[in-house]
């Protein structure tokens, strides 16, 4: 598993990026920011120093080098109109165990046959070539045998080109695993049956990378058409960066799968972006992707690998078989004599790093035997399906991935029919199908699914929702014994925001003075409006000036006193809206000033 830092691309200055991809960029000096537009963010970074390496446009994050602390930079942006939030950047590394590293030929390929790899339908095998696995690494040894027969599509997020050579040795690893050919006749077979592979370089020749690179590279593949995103890399905090990506693959149901981490022996810390897939409490029930620790040969867990509540399942992780980069340092990746392989290098290795690309590759399985599945669908089959039998535990989750059974059970799964329709706020659910109970379970605006009706015996909801967002509704049928027997492909819904109205009074006082006082309100209940930025313009020759700008009180009021000259003077007040309330403007007020 790797670990992170931070950066991203698009046209702020592109003679930055190849500083970015020259160092690793999660120095004490680099931040990271969210912005409302591109001259908000050039107005916030006047005067300070900082400079824009790179961006990520679709979560419209930027990662600023600063010659001051981070933090110090972070403090002072957090308060810049246009800016949404700015962290110092986040450092991810690989989860790969050195102490276990090497090992001996007796334990050649055992990780196929112990998930049940072996007993997959060929027709599932071939099938998986409608599904794109991607893996977000250190990028690939394309001229390994077993990558090099599915000519993979590339991209470095730090060059911003299809130069993914892989001096570190890492991602070559997790792509054999993940998505090796097992059509090819030599050396191993990877996870993914005839699955297509995306190598997505983010991490450097040391193994860093940053929270916006793992963004970037995260939006890169969901853009260009990954079903499944691998995330063989973590560390011990998150960040509002690498959460935003983390919603983008969810909205666009994209299965992303990550590396648990290796530190059980250490402290054994949540690691993240695996808590964010299986969140931290959750005890494996929902999620918006796969936590994975590692096992052993004989099915218990890895002495390295993490436990906890944010584990969903476990997979072969204990000096499992896959292909070693030529570039790579022997040191770090030993290589190993393979009988009859006719080119390519291999060896072992072990680590939780190793064991996600593993369910990634068995994910594209799942989703090849029924084409019809969501995300969650395939995460929740492998769960169920897994070793453990549908009991969850701390040390292996669900249990080992058995790969041949999620397979027959996703060949089974029929999906049941469900129709959203929002009013209000509120959303009307309904389903056809089959079932003596049924559970439903709400995901708002990407965020990791949760059940808001554990169990009902009709076929309709209403459920109250917060206006403006986006919701997608997933419905499971149960048989009499509790026993899933069907699962609906997501609804999505987008619920409207509330109306405003601007109500305007505006007095004359002693000494020139004048107060102004707005009232915002909404057209639905709930929604509040305290907070809201309301902006006071005033009329000067026939235009409107603004003049002011304040934050709502928690019953909608906004309030300004002015010192003005004598004479006639009209004001109206505006509000921009946001996601859950509309825009307003209000009438005119006028007073005389004597």
């Amino acid at each position: 598993m790797l670990a992170l830092g931070s950066v991203a691309s698009d046209a702020f200055g592109s003679s930055a990026r190849t500083e970015a991809a020259a160092a690793w960029a999660a120095s004490p000096r680099t931040v990271v920011a969210g912005y409302a537009n591109r001259r908000s963010l050039a107005v916030a970074l006047r005067g300070t120093g900082a400079r824009v390496v790179r961006t990520v446009a679709a979560l419209r994050t930027a990662e600023l080098r600063t010659r001051e602390p981070a933090e110090a930079l972070a403090a002072s942006l957090d308060h810049c109109a246009g800016i949404t939030y700015a962290e110092p950047a986040v450092r991810r590394e690989p989860q790969v165990e050195p102490s276990v590293l090497g090992g001996t030929l007796a334990t050649y390929d055992w990780e196929y046959a112990a998930a049940r790899e072996d007993s997959v339908p060929a027709w599932v095998l071939r099938a998986a070539s409608s599904v794109t696995i991607a893996t977000v690494d250190t990028g690939a040894d394309l001229s390994a045998p077993d990558i090099a027969a599915k000519s993979p599509a590339t991209w470095d997020v730090l060059t911003d080109s299809h130069d993914v050579r892989d001096d570190n040795g890492h991602g070559t690893f997790v792509a054999s695993l993940a998505g090796g050919s097992v059509t090819n006749g030599d050396g191993m077979a990877g996870f993914g049956g005839d699955a297509r592979l995306l190598v997505v370089r983010a991490g450097r020749a040391d193994g860093s990378f940053t929270d916006v690179d793992e963004a970037a590279a995260i939006v890169y593949a969901v853009d260009h058409g990954a079903n499944i995103v691998n995330l063989s890399l973590g560390g011990p905090t998150t960040s509002t960066t690498e959460r935003a990506a983390i919603a983008y693959a969810a909205q666009k149901n994209v299965l992303l799968v990550a590396a648990a981490g290796n530190e059980r022996l250490s402290g054994n810390p949540v690691e993240y972006p695996a808590a964010l897939l299986q969140p931290v409490g959750s005890n494996g029930a929902g999620g918006a992707g796969l936590s994975v620790g590692a096992s052993t040969s004989g099915g218990s867990r890895a002495v390295f690998s993490n436990t906890g509540s944010y584990l969903s399942l476990a997979a072969p992780g204990v000096n499992v078989l896959g292909a070693v980069s030529a570039t790579s340092s022997p040191a770090v990746f030993p290589r190993i004599a393979l009988p009859d392989a006719k080119g390519g290098l291999y060896g072992l290795a072990s680590g939780t790093s190793f064991a996600a690309p593993e369910v990634a590759g068995a994910a594209a399985l799942v989703w090849a035997a029924n084409p019809a599945l969501g995300a969650v669908d395939v995460a929740q089959i492998l769960k169920e399906t897994a070793s453990g039998g549908g009991t969850w535990t701390p040390e292996l989750g669900y249990g080992v991935v058995d790969v041949a059974a999620a397979v027959a059970k996703a060949e089974g799964t029929t999906t049941v029919g469900v129709t959203a329709t929002a009013t209000a706020n509120r959303v009307h659910l309904a389903w056809t199908a089959t079932g003596a109970t049924y559970r439903v379970s709400a995901s708002e605006d990407g965020a990791p699914e949760r059940i808001v009706v554990p169990s009902t015996t009709g076929t309709d909801a209403w459920l109250t929702v917060a206006p403006g967002h986006v919701y997608t509704f997933t419905v499971g049928a149960f048989d009499s014994n509790g026993a899933p027997v069907a699962v609906s492909e997501p609804a999505a819904v987008r619920v409207a925001g509330a109306a405003a109205s601007l109500s305007l009074v505006a007095a004359s006082r002693s000494g020139g003075r004048v107060v102004v006082t707005a009232s915002l309100r909404s057209s639905i209940g709930g929604v509040s409006t305290s907070a809201r930025l309301v902006r006071l313009e005033v009329e000067r020759n026939g235009a409107w000036r603004r003049v002011g700008a304040a934050a709502t009180d928690s019953a909608g009021r906004a309030r300004w006193t002015l010192v003005l000259a004598p004479g006639s003077h009209t004001f109206r007040v505006s509000f921009a809206g946001s996601s859950d309330i509309g825009a307003a403007q209000s009438g005119t007020a006028s007073v005389v000033v004597r």
